[in-house]
């Protein structure tokens, strides 16, 4: 049987253990969250995800397997259109811009996106918020890269 003093010490030796263990957890936490973060969102990032909430975008595409499924991923949208053009960003960026902007292509027995009246800057704002998706660690999900 233990005394009040024996418990009394196992209690304020436990409490003091398990605070020092969450001190070094929070410690390791915010170190390592300091260490491994991107840097922050630029103002056309911020924008272009503005510019795909706006236009419900996510009512038809997915974005790393959020959304509808019923029109391409755009998660990979990027890396797909730099591929396509030689890793030449210029070209990649104008290309899906050229792409949006010539919707809807009047090709029959397909589905087809409406045409948004965007603007050149919310154009390259929406590229630049797809260029930046593309760089998230996913660990290869979506799987199917085909978009």
């Amino acid at each position: 049987m233990q005394t009040k003093s024996t418990a009394r010490n196992i209690f304020f030796g436990g409490t003091v253990f398990f605070f020092a263990v969450f001190v070094a957890l929070v410690a390791h936490s915010y170190s390592y969250i300091v260490t491994t973060s991107t840097p922050p969102l630029t103002d056309s990032v911020a924008r272009g995800k503005r510019v795909w909430e706006e236009n419900s975008c996510i009512n038809c595409h997915t974005i790393l397997g959020e959304g509808a499924y019923y029109a391409p991923e755009l998660g990979n949208v990027w890396k797909r259109y730099l591929a396509d053009n030689d890793n030449d960003p210029k070209a990649a960026r104008e290309a899906i811009i050229n792409w949006i902007r010539s919707m809807p292509s009047g090709t029959g027995g397909r589905r087809q996106m409406p045409h948004f009246d965007l603007t050149d800057r919310q154009l390259n704002d929406l590229v630049d918020f797809f260029e930046w998706t593309s760089r998230i660690k996913t660990q290869n999900w979506p799987p199917n890269n085909a978009g």
